[in-house]
């Protein structure tokens, strides 16, 4: 796993500007536990799913780790707050204003 002095905002900020990343870092933001690669509601295929999670993990935003066949994602957020204090929580707070809410 990346040491927080060997994330960069060039890599997180080039890894968030795809709304399909966005929505996973979303997604692990509003959940406490972890999540298993397949249970991300995500308009892709699994393969470019896949592609997506990659990117993530090498800009170090996310760690992945395997519990039996299941792949599992955790979001590195003490560490990013850490380099990067408030950058989780607007893009949690500009994803819900982005999304309309059903009346």
């Amino acid at each position: 796993m990346d040491d927080v002095q060997t994330i960069t905002l060039q890599r997180v900020l080039e890894a968030l500007v795809d709304p399909v990343r966005r929505s996973i870092v979303t997604q692990l933001c509003e959940t406490s536990v972890d999540l298993k690669c397949g249970s991300f509601d995500l308009p892709v295929s699994k393969s470019t799913a896949t592609h997506h999670f990659r990117v993530l993990r090498e800009a170090g935003l996310i760690h992945q780790y395997y519990v039996g066949t299941s792949r599992m994602n955790t979001l590195r957020r003490a560490e990013i707050d850490e380099a990067f204090p408030g950058l989780l929580d607007a893009l949690v707070t500009a994803d819900q204003k982005a999304t309309p809410v059903p009346h």
